[in-house]
């Protein structure tokens, strides 16, 4: 009965993906395969699999052969139209779902199933796909395409080893959180391109978070200079920016360091959980009032990851160095000063360090703590040089609020 059983286990699944999607094919009126045609094509292929055990792979291969063969014929008739249609999305579909069903007798049988629903998924969201494709600009598809750059070509390059003193820098995963870094950075980017000026104070704060804070912090100085009216709402994006650093924080450490986010998790969620008050208090108070977000820079220029990468090295090193001659003291400077511009950085490095045991993990979340408050200070003396004297007066009480919550958090907690 087992045996039984595990031979019919692909063919069922086969059936079952094949029905998922040809349902989808059978609501668009595909003309060449619907509901009943794709599961055909995939209890095929996984037939074709389970003969190739017996009979050889060249089972497998006619079959794709045939299906390919079935798909020209069908179309012979479609191309004798006035209007014919080019599409090829229903005859990838049926190539993919025949591959998919000759995949589940030889492979896992999750992954196909992941795969049979992206399959569903893609072919359902074409029009959101392609208003997606028509909203990107120049510009924006560039960025797609540096970033394309940054992590697949450079990536697979670099060398999977440690170099340099203390023998901390390893250039395959130094690019790699680059990659992350700006992949995380991109994504609120290209949200905020779809959103725009209609990103509203809440938006336009967790946007300006997963951009750039700091980045975010000059722009809208900048621009209550020019129209101080705008002081209360700046600050409560700048507030509500300032909280997303705490959950990209949360986010670096559980893929840097897992080991390490399991035991920093309660006092950095914590400073989170004061951040997350303050700028829901300052939130609720500017209720309903709109500006439009300032202009963002396109976070995956290679110049910019360039920057990261040696910032990072060099973060990396210096903490290695003050904690070998200097001790927990020095550790604390390196914290102070890289947090002044990025907490990515420092983040990454404590993170390095501690999952490597060479900093101990209650030394290492009081750093990054530490650096996130560097960081608020510096933001504040940003404000006070670019913005208007209303904007600090706000953001000074806010960003003070958060300063004595993280000091409390890194003395108190046990």
């Amino acid at each position: 009965m087992n045996e039984l059983l595990n031979d019919i286990k692909p063919l069922a699944l086969a059936l079952c993906l094949g029905l998922l999607v040809g349902l989808q094919r059978e609501r668009t009126s595909a003309a060449l395969a619907g509901f009943r045609t794709f599961p055909l094509i995939t209890l095929a292929g996984a037939l074709c699999a389970v003969l190739a055990k017996d009979f050889g792979g060249w089972t497998v291969a006619m079959g794709f052969l045939t299906v390919a063969a079935m798909i020209i014929v069908g179309n012979l008739a479609e191309l004798k139209k006035p209007k014919p249609d080019t599409g090829l999305t229903t005859e990838a579909a049926m190539l993919v779902m025949y591959s998919l069903g000759a995949y589940l007798v030889v492979g896992s049988a999750a992954v196909a199933i992941i795969l049979g629903a992206v399959v569903a998924v893609l072919l359902h969201l074409k029009p959101q796909m392609q208003n997606f494709a028509g909203k990107l600009g120049d510009e924006d598809f560039k960025a797609v395409m540096q970033f394309v750059v940054i992590s697949m070509l450079i990536l697979p390059l670099l060398p999977n080893d440690y170099f340099g003193p203390f023998h901390v820098l390893n250039p395959f995963k130094l690019w790699l959180m680059v990659v992350f870094i700006v992949g995380l950075s991109l994504t609120g980017y290209i949200i905020y391109k779809f959103f725009g000026e209609k990103a509203g104070t809440l938006v336009g704060g967790i946007l300006g978070g997963m951009i750039s804070s700091t980045a975010t912090t000059v722009s809208y100085a900048r621009n209550t200079k020019a129209h101080p009216k705008l002081a209360g709402l700046a600050a409560v994006v700048l507030m509500i920016a300032s909280t997303v650093v705490f959950i990209r924080v949360l986010i670096l450490m559980g893929t840097a360091a897992p080991r390490f986010f399991r035991q920093a998790v309660g006092p950095v969620g914590a400073m989170l959980g004061v951040t997350l008050i303050i700028a829901g208090v300052a939130w609720i108070m500017a209720r309903g009032e709109k500006a439009a977000m300032p202009e963002q820079k396109n976070p995956s220029e290679l110049k910019t990851a360039l920057v990261f990468a040696a910032m990072y090295g060099l973060v990396l090193m210096g903490v290695a160095a003050a904690k070998e001659y200097f001790g927990d003291s020095g550790l604390y400077v390196v914290a102070i000063l890289s947090g002044l511009t990025d907490m990515d950085a420092i983040t990454l490095s404590v993170s390095q360090l501690v999952q490597q045991d060479q900093i101990d993990p209650r030394t290492g979340w009081r750093l990054v703590v530490t650096a996130a408050l560097s960081n608020l200070v510096f933001k504040t003396g940003v404000v006070a040089a670019l913005g208007n004297p209303a904007l600090l007066g706000r953001i000074s009480l806010l960003f003070g609020g958060a300063f004595v919550g993280g000091l409390a958090i890194i003395f108190l907690w046990p």
